[in-house]
């Protein structure tokens, strides 16, 4: 061990430090094999107080810090770079769910708790925490904090920054920010958590949050429907809220493209249509009432539907294992994409009236500029936020594509700023995107942020090289 490594052992036990190649490799490389770094130690602290140790360590040092949660950022936000002269800190043996209060409707956990837990834990307190993605069996609360997840309830029940009303903070001098508040309502200043939550570790490392909860849904209500196209969506979107309300939960949308990709790869994966469609919509709807009232509630907004147009054909699921089904389409797009290969993806965000305007041009952009390019286009059509993928044509070598997809990304993006969208809705900047915040973000809005980030973090020891560009990596002062 060098001289960092033993003196973080001193503090949290040879065993939490791991130094060796093959102990640190599940923690240098994404989740997605696209980012590979290194690290001069890995540490697994246990406690917000360990934590603060390493901190103040790091910061006597001036060694970097990378906070790692789940491993599960789509963005490269939890890898360190390959100049070995970052620790990777991982919070995932802070793992304590502290107190669920039923009363209060909140939940007090350790930033390392996986998010499937969360979930499990407050169904047990007859209770219900609404976010829900495909690596909530692996991701942690901590680094749904840091991107501020969405996930496909924020239709309902908005994005982790609306689902948090406390958090706990170890800051990069090693100080402790005690905000761990169930407080709705707190009106003495600046909003210091919303700060933290999506700035993917930059400003402080997240150790605990209070979380909000809610009244378990003691009904669902879900269809998958064939639409023509995101216009045809968007409108039935309209129906669907007009005779529901606030009940509607979900609303994902896939075009028939995506949908014969899912198709293609998951062998599980069944379409409960006729016909593959243009273009469908999974919506989904919850309540306290029973399960034949709400389905009479989406049936009947679906009929509205057909009577507008709107709708091409419809299945409503019967029962449980009908609507899982139904989900199971939805949530095998990106194990598809992994399998069809290589894709430029897109987490975009814009203007819900602007969505179906959006589709159409950039559809049309890329194809003009790489013919045979398939556009895979999904994700939370009621919340302005779409993943737009594109993948090869057939007889399309891979390997010119990844040389013309950087300007594909541009030509996204470029119809995305047309519409004063947002090129990530929910997977963060990271290392993927950081280089084109100077183009995406104006002049002011990046002072603005590099002056947090210098009042924050001002010898640039938090996850350096994530989400803003332009300063270099402090270089470490001890051997």
């Amino acid at each position: 061990m060098d001289r960092l490594a033993t003196e973080l052992a001193g503090l949290l036990g040879e065993g939490n430090v791991l130094v060796s190649a093959q102990d640190q490799a599940p923690f240098l490389t994404d989740w997605l094999g696209k980012y590979r770094g290194a690290a001069r130690a890995v540490v697994r602290p246990g406690s917000t107080e360990e934590v603060a140790a390493v901190m103040r360590l790091c910061a006597s040092h001036g060694v970097p810090v990378v906070p790692q949660g789940g491993n599960t950022s789509m963005s490269g936000g939890a890898t360190p770079d390959e100049a070995g002269k970052a620790i990777v800190l991982s919070l995932t043996r802070l793992n304590r769910i502290r107190n669920i209060d039923s009363v209060g409707n909140t939940i007090t956990v350790d930033a390392g708790v996986v998010l499937a837990r969360v979930q499990q834990a407050t169904e047990a307190a007859g209770r219900f925490f609404p976010l829900s993605l495909g690596a909530e069996g692996s991701c942690t609360i901590g680094g749904n904090l840091a991107a501020n997840a969405g996930g496909v309830a924020v239709l309902r029940y908005g994005t982790m920054r609306e689902l948090t009303l406390g958090l706990e903070v170890v800051l990069a001098d090693g100080r402790v920010w005690d905000g761990l508040t169930a407080l709705r309502k707190d009106n003495t200043g600046y909003a210091l958590r919303d700060l933290f939550i999506g700035s993917e570790g930059t400003l402080g490392i997240i150790t605990g949050a209070v979380l909000k909860l809610f009244a378990r849904p003691q009904a669902r209500a879900t269809a998958f429907v064939a639409v023509q196209d995101t216009a045809a969506a968007l409108s039935l979107l309209g129906v669907v809220r007009d005779r529901c309300g606030d009940r509607v939960t979900a609303f994902e949308f896939m075009t028939g493209d995506c949908l014969a990709l899912i198709l293609q790869h998951i062998a599980d994966a069944r379409l409960p249509l006729a016909e593959m469609p243009p273009a469908a919509v999974l919506v989904e709807l919850s309540d306290q009432d029973d399960a034949a009232a709400l389905g009479e509630k989406l049936e009947a907004a679906l009929i509205g539907g057909v009577e507008a147009g709107l709708v091409i054909d419809a299945a409503v699921a019967q029962d449980g294992t009908q609507a899982r089904a139904f989900w199971r389409i939805r949530e095998g797009v990106s194990e598809a994409l992994v399998r069809a290969g290589k894709a430029a993806k897109h987490d975009v965000s814009m203007p819900v009236s602007a969505m179906a305007e959006f589709v159409a041009a950039a559809d049309a952009a890329v194809r003009t500029a790489a013919s045979g390019v398939r556009p895979i286009v999904f994700g939370h059509l009621g919340d302005g936020n779409l993943h737009y993928n594109l993948l090869p044509g057939a007889d399309q070598d891979p390997a010119v594509f990844a040389v013309i997809a950087p300007e594909l990304t541009r030509i996204v993006h470029d119809e995305i700023g047309r519409r004063r969208g947002s090129i990530s809705a929910e997977h963060g900047i990271g290392q993927l995107r950081v280089a084109e915040m100077p183009l995406r973000k104006a002049p002011i809005e990046l002072e603005l942020m590099r002056s947090l980030k210098d009042l924050f973090d001002p010898a640039g020891l938090l996850n350096p090289g994530k989400l803003l560009p332009g300063k270099p990596l402090p270089s470490s002062t001890s051997n």
